[in-house]
């Protein structure tokens, strides 16, 4: 299974493995690769088939060259797009199939596929988006893998070899690094596409004015830029006019409820059925893909079955919440609300919605959803609910005027929803809807503290800690490397900091004071699909029993890729018996030296003279008695040895030992 958010990359990737095979540049052990979409298998949804005759149906030269027994070859399926997925998937209640010429619904052809029961030995590569990984029994899946687009580097590449004008790359790669939102976003490909496309046109014509910021900016600009093209193309207008036509304002009033209504079910591939139920026959949607070309799309399938999708599912986030944004200020109907009434009672003596609640019912929804679908859609809305936004699409929205109490009151309803401390995950986002209102407020607050090291996180609140975790997922840096010394060595620091470690590449945890509760939180980390952590240093802490065997059980799952762990300490001595397994290297602290003990070249030999050593004055060196202490402190169990002659006293002080006099 490879996941990755929509637009990541994923298909791309199975297609280059097809093509790599086909061209007998890798893979030469395969002798069939079939490389299926769900977004074309959901059209036989009706229908049955073999497997035998399924492979047939798409590959109709496995029919010619008379092949019928699979079972004979090395075989690769790929089913891309599970996330587009219309079939139940039931693994518990579907009939068990064996023989690959027996027919059925293609839902029990891949339930059994997977479950190894058809074709047993052949190789299966599905692709998703995490949200609908857990559709396959894990049980069922032998390997994760993970796309994760552009790292740092790469997205300055793309940039780079996008613009030919240095100048101008150098510029937008500047702009996209002081926006968090922007460069968290740029990691995926189409997102640089859109991105591209969008700063490409404003450079051109923004004329010194800032260039767009945040998520919302730059869909609404996105649009813009689509509109201008569109007027070029179709309605031989110019490209400064500001007006929309009302074809385009129809074509995306007709495509915003398309949106909202298809993602409320879930569904980014849309069938005859699916437009029909928004009001869009199959005609009208085959010329808004024809115009809107880099927004709405139109694939044709087997036999000419018509599928539409938007360009990203960001696009269809983006124009779902214009959709909701335009129904509540033209019509004061709040779709996210279950009191909506139609009676004509209710629309006559009914006191009209007031904004603040369509924005407070928006952030409730989104909280309450399981698998994060609405939380672009949240940050959307509420940046759409700025006046300079509204201002950006003046003729298809109408301006609702200076809303600043409503704003300001939405500011404070998320930060109240942070610190009833909520979901690491739903945190974040809110934190980005804080970005989308231009309140930055609470992240700032941490920030400061960071640069000044002043941060105490005894005395951080819910909301601050949250505030600390969206700062560290948004650092390259500490992604990199996390070392929860930096910020506190104990355990609550650990549990509240739990996603960062989960993003993190190499985690420090030596000496924290680390516990059984610890290693059943690491142990869920180990174990999920979306964990990027692949070196664990947990070395010098009383994890116990307990606690291994609890970490043991996250190791043991088809999903840790951990590479690396150390425990305390660390190293093959452990291996070894006896004392000498807790064996320590003592080295000698030469600030305390007394000035009547000679040491050697190495400082590993102590010899006491009687005339004074040129030992520098410092505030820890022994003054009388020919005495000095090794560099570190030991703790817990340890083992060391001193080789001596004449009279010597070593010890072991609990209580310090005083220097002078």
């Amino acid at each position: 299974m490879t996941k990755g958010v929509a637009g990541i990359g994923k298909t791309v990737l199975t297609q280059k493995f097809t093509l790599d095979w086909a061209e007998d540049k890798d893979h030469q052990d395969i002798q069939f690769t079939f490389p299926f979409t769900f977004r074309e298998l959901n059209v036989l949804r009706e229908k049955k088939f073999s497997l035998v005759e399924l492979v047939h149906h798409f590959f109709s030269e496995t029919r010619a060259a008379g092949i019928c027994r699979l079972e004979e070859f090395q075989v690769v399926f790929i089913f891309d797009g599970l996330d587009e997925c219309r079939f139940p998937l039931d693994f518990h209640n579907n009939e068990i199939l064996t023989d690959v010429t027996e027919s059925a619904s293609v839902d029990v052809l891949l339930t059994n596929l997977i479950r190894g029961m058809l074709l047993p030995f052949a190789r299966l590569w599905i692709t998703t988006r995490p949200a609908a990984a857990n559709q396959i029994p894990p049980e069922c899946v032998g390997m994760v893998t993970e796309v994760r687009g552009f790292t740092d580097p790469q997205k300055e590449e793309y940039f780079r070899k996008r613009f030919r004008d240095k100048k101008q790359a150098r510029s937008i790669i500047s702009h996209i690094k002081t926006s968090q939102s922007l460069h968290i976003m740029c990691h995926i490909p189409v997102f640089c596409w859109i991105t591209a496309t969008v700063l490409e046109e404003v450079l051109k014509t923004r004329e010194g004015g800032e260039l767009p910021k945040t998520l919302t900016e730059m869909y609404i600009h996105f649009l813009v830029v689509q509109s201008k093209l569109k007027k070029v193309k179709y309605d031989g207008g110019a490209e400064t006019d500001p007006h929309w036509s009302p074809e385009s304002r129809k074509m995306i009033e007709s495509l915003g409820k398309l949106a909202f209504d298809q993602l409320q079910k879930g569904n980014l591939i849309f069938y005859e059925s699916d437009l029909t139920e928004c009001g869009i026959d199959i005609r009208a949607a085959s010329v808004y893909s024809g115009v809107f070309t880099q927004i709405f799309r139109e694939e044709r399938g087997l036999y000419q079955d018509k599928v539409f999708c938007f360009v990203h599912l960001s696009v269809q986030e983006f124009l779902a919440a214009l959709h909701v944004h335009l129904t509540f200020f033209s019509s004061r109907v709040n779709l996210l609300s279950e009191e909506q009434t139609t009676s004509l009672r209710s629309k006559v003596f009914r006191d009209k919605p007031k904004p603040k609640r369509l924005y407070q019912s928006a952030v409730d929804e989104a909280l309450q959803s399981r698998n994060g679908h609405l939380d672009l859609f949240l940050r959307f809305l509420l940046g759409l609910s700025l006046e300079t936004n509204q201002t950006l699409l003046r003729g298809l929205l109408t301006k609702t005027g200076s809303r600043s109490q409503t704003n300001w009151r939405t500011v404070q309803y998320i930060k109240e929803k942070i610190s009833e401390d909520v979901s690491p995950e739903k945190s974040i986002n809110l934190f980005h809807c804080l970005n989308e209102l231009n309140d930055g407020s609470l992240v700032e607050e941490i920030q400061q503290s960071l640069r000044s090291r002043r941060l105490s996180t005894e005395e951080l609140s819910p909301s601050q800690w949250s505030a600390l975790v969206f700062i560290l997922l948004s650092s390259e840096e500490d992604l990199e490397v996390f070392d929860l010394k930096k910020y506190s060595a104990s355990e609550e620091a650990l549990l509240r900091l739990l996603p960062v470690v989960k993003a993190s590449n190499k985690v420090l945890l030596s000496g924290c004071n680390l516990s059984e509760r610890s290693c059943d939180a690491l142990s869920s980390v180990l174990s999920s699909q979306s964990s990027s952590l692949r070196e664990l240093d947990l070395s010098n802490n009383h994890l116990q029993d307990s606690g291994v065997k609890l970490l043991s059980a996250g190791l043991k799952t088809p999903h840790c890729e951990l590479e690396a762990l150390r425990v305390e300490p660390d190293g093959v001595r452990w291996l070894r018996p006896g004392l000498r397994k807790y064996s320590c290297e003592l080295t000698i602290d030469t600030n305390t030296v007394n000035k009547q003990l000679k040491l050697s070249d190495n400082n590993r030999k102590v010899t006491r003279v009687m005339e004074d050593q040129s030992h520098p004055d410092h505030p820890d060196r022994f003054d009388s008695c020919p005495q000095l202490l090794c560099r570190t402190g030991l703790t817990g169990r340890c083992y060391w040895e001193v080789e001596w002659r004449g009279r010597v006293i070593v010890s072991v002080s609990y209580r310090g030992i005083r220097r002078k006099g």
